[in-house]
């Protein structure tokens, strides 16, 4: 598990390979991972959107961008936290994710951007 704060949020981020949904003979890598929210602020935050970079150890670099996760734009009241499971398919058995969420503060609009630690996805077998 990784973890970072910045502007008083806290991501903590959590991975998971998925053997039933992968298939390794066509280079096909699926991992989730589960991210916790914690609002450490003393002022409500709304998660507005999203911006993730995706690298795979074979070189490829994606980006994706969108409103929220999950179909979802969560308020975390202070003190509060949210979390949500999401995954990403690779073409190798190694890659990492990192970005950043674009967050408001409910008190004076004032945006926020926190980032999301950098985090490793490695299937079991490559770990010996």
């Amino acid at each position: 598990m990784v973890q970072q704060v910045t502007e008083g949020v806290s991501i903590m981020v959590e991975t998971f390979y998925q053997p039933a949904q992968s298939n390794p003979l066509n280079s096909e890598f699926l991992f989730a991972y589960r991210i916790t929210i914690e609002n450490l602020t003393i002022y409500p935050v709304k998660l507005v959107s999203r911006h993730w970079h995706i690298l795979d150890s074979n070189g490829t670099h994606r980006e994706v961008e969108g409103d929220g996760v999950v179909g979802e734009q969560p308020v975390i009241a202070p003190g509060d936290s949210y979390q949500y499971t999401s995954g990403a398919n690779l073409h190798s058995e190694i890659g990492k994710m990192y970005g950043t969420y674009l967050m408001e503060n409910l008190f004076n609009k004032k945006k926020l951007t926190v980032n999301i630690p950098e985090f490793h996805l490695i299937a079991p077998a490559k770990m010996n």
